[in-house]
């Protein structure tokens, strides 16, 4: 049995369809990487994996215990007797005229812990004089990606693994994270390792390790991986991909992702390249960092210079632009001001990793809230953000909903109407814009007022400076109703008589970890400017208004009006 005697080698790449050839040898043990393994029994069943080779004309073999190569088995071989089995491995030995060994290492379709991934690198956000957006650096190259694709859409749940596949073998380090219900779903289909997070546990955990944010859908999937992050104050960069209904959020096209994400990933890599695009331009250099003190160096993790192939580098001042939207910092109180938020629950059973807030630190040192779980008498809720708005409405009730309304602690109207909806810009152009609120660009810091269906037609929407404190209180004339209250269309609560809804424009603080505050969303950079050079950082807002939005669009046929 020397012959069987297994390997740990390099196999060759294999790919297509495999085959499944048991064989069933007579052995009292088998020697299995220098290791003699006894059997209990006098006949060991091996399962032969074999994969159609792409390299020479051999094949490759996964199993716990391999050998020499073997001819392929064809149908009727597969179908023979143990004898006639044994004949074939037999004269596959002799047939070898060289000794080829194999990987033992199966194919991993596994699920992961996220526990065990390295925590997070923070990205650095610069600021220019001549343009409001940031620029992206990594100190290093990202590892830990969480990939949310669409959610009861199987096309795009194909462009997801194809996405995943494609960055896997070309990005050598990655660590593909997806929520558990995706995870449970399509990791039969990838051929390496994923990681996930207990649903109970995921928003501590994504907080934790995860470095970039892949979005493959509308603007509700945009709405759902920033929901994930809702509780903390540093939100990792979102690279979204428009593959929904609408899609003004979405910054890129599915058949752009190549690009898309080599630009990101390469963002402020130290190495200057004269063409981004070129197949062989300047290959990025090593990230180990070599002290000329001690002649240390650190390769703690692949390099930029081990991504496959040449001119993906994009070089110090070419570097992928960031949009840092504005959030709200909401909290719900009830009439004794007790903060309850941590009773507002998933407004979708679909969405199984939207945990309640936990009472802890309100997002100091790594901007991570702790794992504390709610408990009697416990500490405060950390507050919950919102990335596009807060709405109280009248619900299921056919009467108007009644809310008194503050804004910095003095009484700014009562509200009868349908309910009242308090946006970010980048909300505007979602359930405000229908509610007849005002378009506002989101590098603007402002939040919104907007009243839906008021009786009162002098009730026109506000816009007010980001930091002003909106209180909405539900009114003694409300009839002891219940009202919904909704955050982002993703958590919801019912709030009573006396109970309180505070929101408030979270603050952008910058620190010496970068910036806290807000959801850094990767956009297309501008390749136009003005005559002085100036960037324009508009360009996807205005193009998203026209094309999407049909800003202002004529009546008729356009091409007969002058």
């Amino acid at each position: 049995m020397e012959a069987l005697e297994g390997q740990a080698g390099d196999a060759m790449p294999c790919q297509a369809f495999f085959t499944q050839l048991p064989l069933v040898v007579d052995l009292d043990s088998v020697s299995c990487f220098g290791r003699s393994i006894q059997a209990p029994v006098t006949k060991l069943v091996l399962h032969l994996f074999f994969f159609a080779a792409l390299a020479d004309d051999g094949y490759c073999c996964h199993g716990e215990y391999v050998g020499m190569p073997i001819p392929t088995p064809s149908s009727t071989a597969m179908n023979a007797s143990i004898s006639t089995r044994m004949a074939l491995l037999n004269a596959g030995r002799a047939a070898s005229s060289s000794k080829r060994f194999f990987s033992t290492s199966p194919v991993r379709r596994t699920i992961v812990d996220i526990s065990t991934l390295p925590d997070r690198i923070v990205p650095h956000y610069q600021q220019s004089q001549t343009s409001s957006l940031l620029s992206l650096h990594w100190p290093q190259p990202p590892r830990n990606i969480l990939l949310m694709p669409k959610l009861h859409a199987p096309h795009v749940v194909v462009s997801a693994l194809e996405f995943a596949k494609h960055i896997h073998s070309n990005y050598p380090g990655l660590n593909l994270v997806f929520e558990r219900h995706v995870a449970n779903k399509i990791h039969e289909n990838l051929p390496f390792p994923i990681y996930t997070a207990d649903p109970s546990e995921s928003t501590l955990h994504f907080a934790r390790k995860i470095d970039l944010v892949t979005t493959m859908g509308g603007d509700g999937t945009i709405l759902r991986a920033a929901s994930l992050f809702a509780q903390q104050t540093m939100v990792p960069p979102i690279l979204s991909f428009s593959m929904g209904t609408l899609g003004f959020l979405g910054e890129w096209k599915f058949d752009e992702y190549k690009r898309a994400w080599r630009e990101c990933y390469m963002s402020g890599s130290p190495v200057t390249v004269e063409d981004l695009v070129a197949p062989h331009t300047q290959a990025a250099i090593t990230s180990r960092r070599f002290d000329q003190h001690d002649g240390n160096t650190d390769d703690q993790s692949p390099g930029w210079d081990s991504v496959r192939g040449n001119g993906k580098s994009m070089g110090l001042f070419r570097t992928s632009k960031v949009l840092l939207r504005n959030r709200l910092r909401v909290g719900i109180y009830d009439a004794q001001g007790r903060n309850i938020s941590e009773q507002l629950i998933p407004t979708s059973t679909a969405e199984p990793d939207l945990d309640p807030p936990v009472p802890g630190e309100d997002g100091h040192g790594d901007g991570v809230v702790p794992s504390a779980r709610p408990s009697v008498g416990g500490g405060i809720p950390p507050p919950l953000h919102a990335i596009n708005e807060v709405t109280i409405d009248r619900g299921v009730h056919p009467h108007l909903a009644i809310i008194d309304i503050y804004v910095n602690d003095q009484p700014l109207t009562e509200a009868v109407a349908d309910g009242i909806i308090i946006s970010t810009p980048t909300g505007s152009t979602a359930y405000s814009l229908s509610a007849g609120g005002s378009i506002v660009h989101p590098l603007v810091k402002s939040l919104l007022i907007t009243p839906i269906s008021p009786r009162s037609l002098s009730f026109r929407p506000l816009v007010l400076p980001l930091h002003t404190k909106v209180t909405l209180k539900l009114s003694k004339r409300n009839r002891g109703r219940e009202l919904p209250v909704s955050i982002d269309g993703k958590r919801r609560v019912g709030v009573s008589i006396g109970m309180e809804v505070r929101v408030e424009g979270e603050r952008l603080e910058r620190t010496a970890d970068g910036w806290r505050g807000g959801v850094p969303c990767v956009i297309r950079s501008s390749s136009r400017g003005d005559s002085e050079g100036i960037s324009q950082d508009d360009d996807s807002w205005v193009g998203g208004l026209n094309g999407l939005l049909k800003f202002n669009y004529p009546f008729g046929d356009p091409g007969e009006i002058h």
